[in-house]
């Protein structure tokens, strides 16, 4: 299933890996903005996250995962220290993610 990939492609800073598990035609929505991002328009979002050696993440679960959708919550503590919990919905197709959709909450 992806969210092992997912976790391996985080766990290894590894941004090729992650861009891999996403499908040609996949698009973010951005929890804060509401906009949409292509995979290409992703890549360097993803690329800024995954070298940040300080961000960590915590208490990672998937809450639910079959053929058609993947449903995964952590928590990321960033590097000045903030905190927040993280909703990941992400929609699959072909095997791959073709949508996701976060929910963040800031964390005291």
């Amino acid at each position: 299933m992806l969210f092992k990939l997912i976790r391996e492609a985080e766990e290894n800073r590894d941004t090729q890996k992650y861009m891999d598990i996403l499908h040609d035609d996949y698009i973010a929505v951005s929890h804060a903005s509401g906009k949409e991002m292509t995979k290409e328009e992703m890549r360097p979002f993803v690329e800024q996250i995954l070298v940040q050696k300080e961000l960590t993440y915590e208490n990672v679960r998937c809450i639910y995962e079959n053929d058609e959708i993947l449903v995964r919550h952590q928590i990321m503590t960033f590097g000045d220290g903030s905190k927040e919990a993280v909703m990941v919905v992400e929609l699959k197709k072909d095997g791959r993610i073709i949508r996701t959709e976060t929910g963040a909450t800031p964390l005291s």
